[in-house]
């Protein structure tokens, strides 16, 4: 006896390419906006770490690696390059005052 086989669309549930993960999207566009809106940029990178830990344990039932991924990475470039600005506008406005007060 042969079973038909299900039309385009009805595959068995657990089969085809895994469900990407809920956050995958966001997580990509706040690495995005983080290049234009540094701020956003450490909100990516946990968001990203928080993701991709949950994509590993996953065992593959949850896809969207390469989404996260790409948003963590721009958020922690974001980040570092926000905390270096700072360690920057500090040390000039250090090196101001103590011109000025010279």
């Amino acid at each position: 006896m042969s079973y038909p086989t299900p039309p385009p669309g009805y595959g068995y549930p657990g089969y085809g390419p895994p469900q990407d993960h809920p956050q995958a999207t966001t997580i990509l566009v706040l690495g995005i906006v983080s290049l234009f809106c540094a701020l956003c940029g450490p909100f990516a990178w946990v968001m990203g770490k928080k993701a991709l830990n949950e994509i590993d344990a996953s065992g593959g039932a949850v896809g969207g690696r390469s989404n996260v991924m790409v948003g963590y990475v721009l958020g922690i470039i974001t980040s570092v390059l926000m905390i270096l600005y700072v360690i920057a506008l500090i040390f000039f406005i250090v090196i101001a005052v103590v011109g000025a007060s010279a």
